[in-house]
């Protein structure tokens, strides 16, 4: 039964002209025996009798409700005019003044401010001279004179009050289910961006784990089939290492690929990579064929070479920046594997310092020959470190050493613990 109603609201909401009609016919039923009424319980001798002309003008002026919401003012003015006709031909007006009165609320809840001060000074201006006309006990049942004018007044402003709070209501209304629309756009803009942002450090952390591992693997391929013939041995280890790094790849990629599950399996998150990992790192290379040398230093202790700080001298780091600084020497390592030559020497430090972690990470081969020295930001891989390091305030150099070779120079600012 509820949800008929609520259908049938609906419905109505929807059509207008229907309910409007239906009131406007009531009020037209009403008023042709209240008409007669205030014939015979008026003063007979001053209104005349109902007749077919009256009875017309009270009951188009009923009607004319039924278009209140498309033409209100140009209803108002119709039934005032109707209804100073009416009582300057000493005929009863009727129930016309509460069509006036339905107008007025139409128009102060459907129109602007000005606009809506017009119909209350429209009603009481055809009131006014309908009493003058001589109409006044005919319409308001005895009252007459001032005391008509007032209560009038007293009518009009009070529905013009109430027209004007529903306006303001729904205008309250529309602007709470604008500010939730906005608020759901800005929401799933939010989300966009959020997602977006995690595709593009998906696609960050693949593009440094496939080229560091697929390079490694592609020299040590190189080397054993190099050795193959004349030393089998050495081509096992080496094949050895491409499978292991193989695994480790594979892994790496699973537990990154894993986030992006949406069946509600729980993907497999191993720990992410940090500074503690630069000397595997390391070794990795030097397996490879790139002579590597590293140094971790802390600010209150003395260099550490091979990766080894002095005792109780380690410095905890944000997850972010320890993530970025691996990957800062990843990347730029693997350049130097690809690029410098078989006879380049590379060189990392990693020193923390007051307020900061500084990244260097140097070689002295020949560089990448195909890019431009001038060019820093060349290659996925050199942009993706500009982007990690851009991400943390850190300041980034890339490009030739000043005696040959080439170097990755990083410095990530650290808060104070």
């Amino acid at each position: 039964m509820r949800n008929t109603i609520g259908s049938l609201r609906t419905w109505f909401h929807g059509h207008p002209l229907i309910p409007d009609a239906i009131f406007g016919g009531a009020l037209a039923a009403v008023s042709v025996p209240f008409a007669q009424a205030a014939h015979v319980l008026g003063d007979p001798g001053r209104l005349r009798a109902p007749d077919a002309m009256g009875l017309g003008l009270v009951v188009a002026g009923c009607l004319s409700v039924a278009l209140r919401r498309r033409r209100p003012f140009l209803m108002l003015f119709l039934v005032c005019l109707a209804e100073v006709a009416l009582a300057s031909t000493g005929r009863s007006p009727s129930l016309l003044w509460l069509v006036t009165l339905v107008l007025v609320y139409t128009i102060a809840a459907g129109r602007g401010l000005a606009l809506s001060l017009c119909a209350p000074a429209l009603a009481l201006a055809g009131h006014v001279l309908s009493s003058a006309a001589g109409g006044g006990p005919g319409g308001w049942g005895g009252w007459s004179g001032w005391s008509g004018d007032l209560l009038m007044a007293v009518f009009t402003g009070s529905l013009w009050i109430a027209g004007r709070s529903v306006r303001l209501r729904r205008a309250y209304q529309a602007e709470l289910r604008d500010r939730a629309r906005r608020m759901e756009r800005a929401r799933e803009a939010d989300t966009r961006a959020a997602r977006a942002e995690e595709r593009s450090r998906i696609a960050r952390e693949l593009h440094d784990v496939i080229a560091h591992h697929v390079s490694v693997m592609t020299v040590q391929a190189a080397a054993a089939r190099r050795v193959l013939a004349s030393n089998p041995d050495g081509a096992r280890e080496a094949l050895s290492a491409i499978e292991e790094l193989g695994r480790t790849a594979m892994a790496e990629m699973r537990g990154m690929v894993g986030v992006l599950r949406t069946d509600g399996t729980p993907a497999e998150r191993s720990p992410q990579p940090g500074v503690r990992e630069i000397p595997a790192l390391v070794d990795q290379m030097r397996e490879a064929g790139l002579r590597t040398q590293l140094w971790i230093e802390d600010e209150r202790g003395a260099p550490g070479t091979d990766g080894s700080a002095a005792p109780g001298t380690e410095t905890t780091l944000p997850p972010g920046v320890d993530l970025a600084a691996y990957r800062l020497v990843q990347e730029a390592l693997t350049n130097s594997l690809r690029h410098a030559g078989p006879q380049a020497r590379a060189w990392v430090t990693v020193r923390h310092e007051p307020g900061e972690l500084a990244v260097q990470v140097e070689d002295d081969g020949r560089g990448p020959a195909a890019r431009d020295p001038g060019d820093e930001v060349a290659g996925h891989g050199l942009a993706g470190i500009r982007e990690r390091v851009a991400l943390y305030g850190g300041l980034l150099r890339i490009g030739p050493r000043p005696g040959g070779g080439f170097e990755v120079n990083a410095r990530f600012p650290l808060k104070d613990t």
